[in-house]
Formats: structure tokens, sequence, C-alpha cells
């Protein structure tokens, strides 16, 4: 190597450890550049195997190649590393140097960067490096010994982590390769730490094996779980298995023994006990039927340790943890239970774990185990009332998604439910406990009867649906509840909270509907009270949105405490410090308005939430999440008023504005949510004016990036077309249009007809006289696109529909705007000779044949205007399929037309003076139905009724259309042609359609 070159990538190294900018920020854009330069890496494999440089030089060059390895080791990336270089890094990364670095965190980073290769190379690149890792691992100096350990942990973990098939033959193969090598090892050292730990040695000879056991278990449990294809066929995994509960018991005594040498061991000897508990998880997880052998030693050891006194003197949270989501584990796994039926058992080792756990988990371990649960793991610690005390509000905030993975109280409660399967042996036993402590009336200043009392509290929400029949929360709340929410004591703000729980979750099990505003009035006494504690209001909150958002919810029930509950919620977001807190007052405000609609946010409530949600906005600058939450908000809020004040659509529209730039960061959290606000705007807006119309440029980047929010886009753009149709068709609408034809050929048939249905929205909508076609100008790309698959003939009947009522509603407009359509699309299609006629020709088979695909009425009868459009187009081609067209004009009439009792046929899709027909905008879910479009008077609602009235199938008799072609036909062509065609018509036909017209 030139050393001018590692002297000057040694010195730039070097700069960009500075402290200075001036110096650190050049240093930093030259290493960038230098990033995709051939050769760079390999200088930066022999700065970091020089021990002689100084650490932070040796760390960055360590963290710039695990970069590039990032970027740059794939073969098809950009600016790919060579092979040649790729070789000779691979070669130079298992050195003496590398396995004898010094320093601890830069050998963690050099394991990773080598199993990142790995991933990549091994084994058909790298065939060498597992053999050289395991001849490293038998070196006599333990810190080559350790340093290669940690390298081949780093890349097992890599290897298992890959799951195409393929690589996990491999990796199979590799498990049996090295397994009972690294077993024995692991043996070996594991044996050594324990034997220090109880004869005294020192704490650096402890800590040097107990890392190298640990390192090795953490290689064992990747194997054991993911190197097998059923773990019970290896001897040898079996043997580690059965030793893993033994191995934690010994590893617990000698835990006690640690205490007092330093807190790195203790850390390294829990460590090691947890991940002998983690090897139990991944195989119950992974290889159920494996772990069956395993059910009785594992339960055993879990109710030892967490539900006896002696056991659980030994233990520490995390270990607690982890044993409980075994029991957790055992309980929930699905190949442990018989299907109903005993004949169903497929798999023996299903009904012998089956017999195993309930032969454990007798009546008396059950009914152990939940009291357990219940008095003490469900029992407030002194550290959770100091939390309450000094952040009520992170103590309120609700744990969710799988923190009782590594969190104590919703693991317990976790087990809790699970072991509610007994529910015949629970039940009683819970009323028991809850009867005992109904009882007796409790001293607010005995606090640890108050924290029992919420500890069964808890349980019996917890388990509600279990109790239905057991507990009769009607009376519970009436005569005890309502009535404990009324004790102010500090103490007792544990049992009103919980009380608020209570409502919340037994409110959709089992509560009367005549208790509602009982309900209603014990949550809102908590919430509007000005010296209520912050975490009972926020269970107040939260109970509030359970009961609103249940099955049984009646908005005139609720209707009378609704703007209480708004302005109290609204104070409650004022008070409120955290912005995970405000987050989720939000979105029982959101609960609110979304349930209870326009007549409840018209009851007042609403003027102070909007005038505060623009401060609390630019509050949550750095917080996009609760922006999230109040954009939410605000959506229901307009819809619910079905208006938007002048005074905050400026603020709103500037909002807007910001989360759908995809050029802004935050956009990516609030684009959705946006895009909802935006449509609402649009949905309660008078006119357009300027800021409105230009904010629609910020459709076509979003549109462009991908189609995932294609159908909210969409809706936009439908309503844009109505609010403004020339304005915005001209500019934004048209390009928008011009990119959806586009992105057609890669759509699935519901972004079809999506897009299909915005266009058929673009020639609906009424233009001023100086663009009276502009709609069709817009969608002229489409209409080609339209008349090409028609040609082909084999669209689904969805589509076909939409297209051939495009192209009927084109002919109603101007019918030599449809043919001129016909002959551009023509050009270049050598299969029909690039002939006008020829297309026609085919189109028109595929409309007459296809027709009757068209299953909606009111599009069917659209399309059967349209064929009967063109007869009068004096074109030859249209005549020569004249029988085929009054054929299908019959159907529709057939379909259509409705006898009256005078005897007379009417046309029954013509709406009579006075009725409200149906919406165009089809496919929107409720809000395609005029009783869900939001307010019932709003801009919107009037603008889609006016479309939907002019729409042909309405307002457009099929009869007298029919009567009128045929007779201007027969005027064109004169009396002899005509009769000419009428004969060559099937009789049937004949007969049929002279029922309506006479001809």
């Amino acid at each position: 190597m030139d050393p001018n070159i590692y002297a000057l990538v040694l010195d730039t190294l070097n700069r960009a450890t500075s402290q200075d900018p001036e110096v650190l920020k050049p240093a930093e854009k030259k290493l960038q550049e230098w990033e995709i330069e051939p050769g760079f890496y390999s200088v930066l494999l022999n700065v970091l195997s020089n021990h002689s440089i100084d650490i932070k030089v040796r760390w960055l060059a360590v963290m710039c190649f695990k970069n590039g390895v990032d970027r740059y080791w794939r073969r098809n990336a950009p600016n790919a590393i060579t092979d040649d270089e790729k070789l000779k890094l691979r070669q130079g990364l298992l050195t003496t140097s590398i396995l004898n670095e010094p320093v601890a965190q830069i050998a963690t980073q050099q394991a990773v960067l080598i199993s990142k290769i790995a991933r990549f190379d091994c084994p058909t690149n790298w065939p060498n490096l597992v053999p050289d890792l395991v001849g490293a691992l038998k070196a006599p100096q333990p810190l080559v010994q350790h340093r290669s350990l940690l390298i081949f942990h780093h890349v097992v973990k890599a290897l298992a982590s890959k799951r195409l098939t393929g690589d996990r033959r491999t990796f199979q193969e590799l498990t049996n390769t090295v397994y009972s090598f690294i077993l024995n090892l692991w043996h070996e050292n594991t044996e050594l730490f324990l034997r220090h730990i109880q004869e005294g040695a020192a704490t650096e000879i402890i800590t040097e094996h107990l890392e190298k056991a640990l390192l090795c278990l953490r290689i064992l449990r990747k194997l054991t779980v993911f190197g097998f294809k059923k773990v019970h066929e290896s001897q040898d995994a079996v043997a580690f298995l059965n030793v893993v509960f033994d191995r934690a018991k010994t590893s617990l005594e000698c835990r006690k023994l640690l205490k007092g040498r330093g807190i790195y061991p203790l850390e390294l000897c829990e460590k090691f006990i947890i991940h002998l508990t983690k090897v139990a998880i991944g195989v119950l997880c992974f290889h159920p039927f494996s772990y069956v052998p395993l059910i009785r030693p594992s339960l055993e050891f879990a109710l030892y340790y967490c539900f006896t006194e002696q056991g659980m003197a030994l233990i520490y949270e995390r270990f607690t943890i982890q044993c409980l989501n075994i029991v957790k584990g055992i309980l929930q796994c699905v190949e442990y239970k018989l299907p109903k039926g005993m004949e169903q058992v497929k798999e023996p080792l299903t009904l012998q774990a089956h017999q195993t756990k309930m032969e454990f988990l007798d009546q008396n371990t059950v009914c152990h185990m939940c009291r357990h649960l219940v008095t003490h793991y469900f029992l407030l610690s002194s550290d959770d009332l100091a939390l309450w005390d000094a952040e009520p509000e992170s103590f309120a905030t609700d744990e969710a998604g799988e923190s009782w993975k590594y969190s104590l109280r919703p693991c317990t409660e976790a087990v809790f439910i699970e072991l509610f399967q007994f529910r015949n042996i629970l039940a009683p036993e819970l009323v028991r406990l809850l009867a005992s402590v109904q009882q007796q009336k409790i001293d607010p200043e005995d606090l640890p009867a108050i924290l029992r009392k919420d500890a069964i509290y808890n349980a019996v929400g917890l388990a509600a649906f279990d109790l239905y029949d057991d507990v009769d929360f009607d009376e519970w709340f009436t005569k005890v509840l309502s009535q404990e929410l009324k004790i102010k004591d500090n103490n007792y703000r544990i049992i009103r909270r919980r009380v608020c729980q209570l409502i919340g979750q037994w409110c959709g099990v089992r509560a009367s509907q005549s208790l509602r505003p009982a309900m209603y009035e014990a949550l809102l006494e908590p919430l509007t009270s000005s010296t209520e504690d912050a975490a009972v209001k926020l269970a107040a909150a939260e109970a509030l949105r359970s009961t609103i958002d249940d099955f049984n919810f009646d908005v005139e029930q609720f209707s009378p405490y609704a703007p209480h509950a708004l302005a109290a919620l609204y104070n409650l977001l004022v008070e409120s410090e955290e912005c995970d807190t405000k987050m989720h007052v939000l979105h029982v405000i959101s609960y609110v308005m979304e349930r209870c609609g326009p007549a409840v946010a018209r009851s007042g409530g609403t003027g102070a939430l909007f005038a505060y949600l623009p401060q609390l906005w630019h509050h949550a600058a750095t917080h996009n999440m609760l922006r999230a939450a109040v954009l939410s908000a605000v959506v229901h809020l307009v819809k619910a008023l079905g208006e938007c004040s002048p005074n905050v659509r400026p603020w709103i529209l500037g909002v807007v504005n910001e989360a759908t730039k995809l050029t802004e960061p935050a956009h990516v959290y609030l684009l959705e949510d946006a895009l909802e606000l935006w449509l609402a705007i649009l949905e309660t807006s008078l006119v357009c004016d300027p800021a409105t119309l230009q904010l629609a440029d910020n459709l076509y980047p979003i549109l462009e990036q991908s189609s995932e929010h294609l159908r909210i886009v969409v809706y936009i753009m439908q309503a844009y077309t109505l609010l403004c149709p020339e304005e915005f068709l001209s500019g934004p609408g048209a390009k928008c249009m011009a990119l959806l034809e586009d992105m057609l050929g890669d759509m699935r048939t519901e972004g079809v007809i999506t897009v299909l249905k915005m266009a058929e929205i673009c020639i609906s909508v009424t233009f001023p006289e100086r663009n009276a076609f502009l709609g069709v100008k817009v969608i002229w790309p489409i209409l080609i696109r339209v008349i090409h698959c028609l040609l082909e003939g084999d669209d689904l009947p969805m589509v076909l529909s939409v297209q051939l009522c495009l192209l009927s509603r084109v002919i109603l407009i101007s019918s030599d705007l449809f043919y001129k359509v016909v002959q551009e699309a023509s050009n270049g299609v050598t299969e029909y000779d690039s002939d006008p006629a020829k297309v026609l020709n085919r189109i028109l088979h595929v409309w007459t044949e296809k027709m009757n695909l068209v299953t909606q009425v009111e599009r069917w009868k659209v399309v059967g205007l349209g064929l009967a459009g063109l007869l009068t187009t004096q074109n030859a081609v249209v005549l020569q399929r004249f029988g085929a067209i009054l054929l299908n004009l019959t159907e529709v009439l057939n379909d259509v037309m409705k006898h009256e009792d005078s005897g007379t046929y009417v046309d029954g899709l013509v709406a009579p003076p006075g009725s409200r027909p149906p919406s165009p905008l089809e496919g929107r879910g409720g809000a395609a139905r005029w009783e869900e479009a939001g307010a019932p008077d709003s801009a919107h609602e009037q603008r889609r009724r006016r479309l939907a009235a002019a729409h042909p199938a309405h307002c457009i008799d099929l009869r007298v259309v029919t009567h009128h072609q045929l007779e201007t036909l027969k005027n064109q062509v004169g009396a002899e042609t005509f009769d000419r065609l009428i004969q060559s018509t099937d009789p049937e036909t004949l007969q049929q359609i002279r029922e309506y017209v006479p001809l």
C-alpha cells in the first residue's frame, strides 16, 4: 500500500475525531467522499489493526468500515466494493491483531463488522470463516479465545436471522458441525465460574469464565432454536435443555455470593440466568412439541421461584418476568390445547402436553397462583406510589403492545388472564376475594387494606368476561362503586382510579342500558373536579372512551352529558403536561366527536377546543405523534360541525400544507391524517379560495411517490372537481389525471375502477361555455387506454362496466368526440391495420356481446343510452350492428321500464320531482351514501345532489330517446333502408321493443 495514502487517511481520521467543528466537518466530508474509492476499506482495516493508534481513531475506522459494508458490500450495490478487495478484506479480518484486540468496545464492533460480511458471504464466498473461528477458539491465549467467541456469537446471530429456505438449511448444517463443540465449551466455562464463585476466587477469574460461558450460551440459544428442524431429535440439544433449569437454580444460589463483588460480575451472572430462561422460551415458541418433556420442570421451576417465599427470596424482577412468561407461553400454546372432539387429536404429543399441564395445574395449585398474583403481584408498590406522587401522568399512561415481555405488572396481568382458562376453578375464588373486601368498611387511612382492595378490583376488571354470570355489576356499581367514588381522602384516590377503570372494563360486558346515565355522571364527577388527582382524571377519560366505544352506545342517552364531557376533556388537555397524555386525551375527544356527531358538537364545548389546538400544534413541534393526534381531532371536529370557522381556516390550510409536503420530514407521521383533514375542509367549503386551490399542488407528488394513498387522494380530487371544476382541472387536476393514466397499467382492479370513476366525475360536472369539453380533454389519454382495453375484451365485468359507461358519457356529450377518440386510438394498432372502422367494429362487438355483464342498473341504462346515441351518427359500422344494438336496448328497456296501474309504461329510473337520487360518487364507503356524508345540509352535500340530479340514468327517459333516435334514423336512411334494418333484427326482439316503442 502507498504509505502516502495510509498517512492521508490516518490524518483525516485523526481530524474527524476533533472537537473543533471547523476541523471535524471537512474531515467527515472527505471520509464520505472516499467511501466509494477502491482500496479505502483496506486502509481502514490497517488502521483498526494497529493497536498503537489512538483508540478514538481506531473506533472511527471500524465504524466507517461497518457503514461501508452496509452500503457497498452487495454485489449489485452502486459503487460496490470489488471482489479482489473483498477477498483481501476477508483474509485480513481474522488476523492475530484482530483476535488480540485489547479494547472491548472495538472488539465488539469488529465482531459486528465480521458478522455483517458473513451474512452476505458465508459460506459460499467465505467457506473458511467458521473453521478458522473454531480453530481460534482452541487457542491457549484467553484473550484470543474470548475475541473468537465474541466474533462467533455475532456471526451465528447474523446467520440465524436469515429466513429463506436455503439459508435455513445452511444454518442447520452449521449447527450440526459446531453444536457439540460449543456445548462442551459452555459446560467447561460454566463449571469453572460456578466453582470459582463457591470457592471465593478472584473477581477477575470469575468474570473471565462467566463472560465466555455467557457468549457460549448465547450461541447455543441461536443454534438450538434455529439450527434444528426438530430439537428433540438431537441428543446434544436434549442434553443441553435438560440441564437448563438446574444451571439456573445453581446460578441463582451463586448470585447471592456475588453481591459485594462489584456491579459488573453481578450483572453478568443475572444476564447468564436470563439467557437460560430465553433458551426455554425460544424452544417453547418455535419447537413446542420438542418442549413437551420440559413442561413439568418449567412449571415446577416457575412455581417455586415466583409463588413461594423461599424461591422469591432468591430472585430479581427481570428473572420473575421471564419465569412468568414461560408459564404464560405454556398456558397459551395452541399445540398444548385439545380440540373440542378427542377424535381430532392427530399429534400424540398434544395429548401428552395437555395431560402434563392438567396434572400439574390442579385445583389447589391454580387457586394458589391466582391468590398470589392478586395479593402479591397486583399490589401497588411503594415505588409505584412514589411515581404516582411525582409524575401522575407517567404513572397513569397504560403500557400497551408487548410490554408484558419486559415489564412486571403487564406480565403478571397477562399470566392472570391466561390462567382464567381454568374459569370453573378461579371464578368462585375471585368472587370470594371480592366478597372479603366488601364485607368490612375500609378506613381511608389503612393503606395496606386499600392496596389489597385495589388489587382485587384490578383482577375483577381483567376477568370481566369470565365473571359475567358471577358478578351483578349493576348492583355492585349502584351500591358500592358509585359510593366509593365520593370518598375524597387522598389514599382513596387509588380506589377512585380503579373504579373508573372498572366502569370502562364492565360497560361492554354486563351493564344495563338504564345504568348508562349513572355511569356517565360517575365518570364526569372526577373529570370535572378541579381538586381531583390527575391519574384519576385520566382513568375517567379512558373509561369514558370505553363507554362511548361500546356496541350498545346510545347517542341520545349521552347527549345531555356531551357538552360537560367536552369541556372537562378540554380542561384536562390543557392541564396535562406530557405529550403522551395530551395524545391520549385527544383520542378520547375524537371518539366523542366521531360517535356523537353534529348534534353534540353544536351543543357547545368546541369553541375553546378549536382555539387551543393551534397552540398545541405549535407546542408539539418535535412530537409528531402528538401532532397526528391533533390532526385527527381537528378532522372529527370539522366533520361533526359540518363547517370550518373562518378564524381557524387559515391555520388548518397551513397545517395541511405542511403535513402533505413530501419535502417535510414529518409527513411520514402526519400525511394520512392530513389527507383526511384536507378532504373534510373541502367538503365544508362554500367556494374555493386561492389558498385552498394552491394546496392542490401537493397532490401530484403524493401520487407520484406511491399508490399507498390513492383512494383518499382521488376522493380529494373528486371534492375539488365538484367545488371548482374549471380551476382544478385546468391546473393541478389535469397533471394528476395524466399521472393516474400512467399508473393504470400497474394497478390492481380496485385501483383501476377508482381511477375510471374519477374520470367519470371529470366529464359529469358542468363547465362554463368557453371550456365546455375540458373534462373530456383532461381524461383523453384514459379514453384512449379504455379503447385499447376494449379491443382486448378480457377485463373483469366490474372494470368493463365502468369502461362502457365512461364511453357512453362521452357519446352523450358529443358523438364527434367519441369518433375522434376511436380514430386516435387506432393509430399504431397493427392488428386492425390502424383502421378506425375496424377498431370501431371490434369495440361494438365487445360492447354488444358483453353489455349484459353490466350488473348495476344505472350503469346499464347509461350504456344503453350510449348505444342509442350512436344510431343517428350515420356510421356504416354502427348500422351493421343494428340488430345487436336493438337487442341490447330492448333488454335494458325490459329492466328499467315500469308498468303503471294506468296500463302505460314509464322509465322507472327517471326521478320524480322532489325525490333525492342516489349519490354518483360510488365506492367511498360510508361517505358515498347521502346519510353519512357529513352534515345533512353541508356545501359538499348540495354539490353532490346537483351532480346526481343531472345523472343521465335519472334525468333522461330511455324510451323517449330510443323512439326519437329510431325516428331520426328512419328519416336519415329512408323508409326502405330502415325497413331492411328492422327486418334484419330478430323477430322476438322486435316483438318486445314494440311494447315500448312504435316501429
